[in-house]
């Protein structure tokens, strides 16, 4: 079976960059859950949370990355949040979990935390503190390992990555 890899992490920290890139190099496919969330409803994850709230995305959420994690075997990218939910974390238990890490002035730069960011919408950078603060005991606790990715390129933090799990390129 091929290696599985699920990144977790901040939104705006490059999951979705690094984990094409390592999905390229470990030759297997590459799935993201939020990616998963917006086929299916047909909206933005941005309308979800307007026109039905946090709490029905994060249900939606969670059983997106269910679904993945028993059906995907490549690399995995999942939604900034989906560590909050106890039942995601107790599934991601046995799996090969990467936290891709950053600071808030990373977070600005990279990001802008812009708009598009329902939860970042008030005041962009105490929100991010303030999520981070609250959500950094869940990534490491889900993690087998912490890839920082402030001042990296994506494949500096792919190889990062690979060289944390010690995993070879296909």
């Amino acid at each position: 079976m091929s290696p599985r890899l699920v990144l977790t992490g901040p939104m705006g920290v490059g999951k979705s960059t690094v984990g094409r890139l390592l999905a390229e190099r470990l030759g297997v496919g590459y799935r993201d859950t939020d990616d998963d969330i917006v086929a299916a409803e047909g909206r933005s994850i941005s309308d979800i949370f307007v026109e039905d709230g946090e709490p029905a995305f994060r249900a939606l959420e969670k059983e997106a990355v269910r679904q993945a994690l028993a059906s995907h075997h490549g690399v995995l990218a999942l939604g900034g949040g989906a560590i909050l939910d106890p039942d995601t974390r107790a599934l991601l238990a046995g799996e090969r979990v990467v936290h891709l890490s950053m600071d808030v002035e990373e977070a600005v730069r990279r990001t802008g935390l812009g708009a598009a960011r329902p939860l970042l919408a008030i005041n962009p950078r105490k929100q991010w503190r303030e999520l981070m603060e609250a959500r950094r005991h869940l990534y490491e606790e889900t993690a087998t390992a912490v890839v920082p990715t402030d001042g990296r390129t994506p494949e500096e933090v792919a190889d990062a990555v690979l060289d944390a799990l010690e995993l070879k390129e296909a």
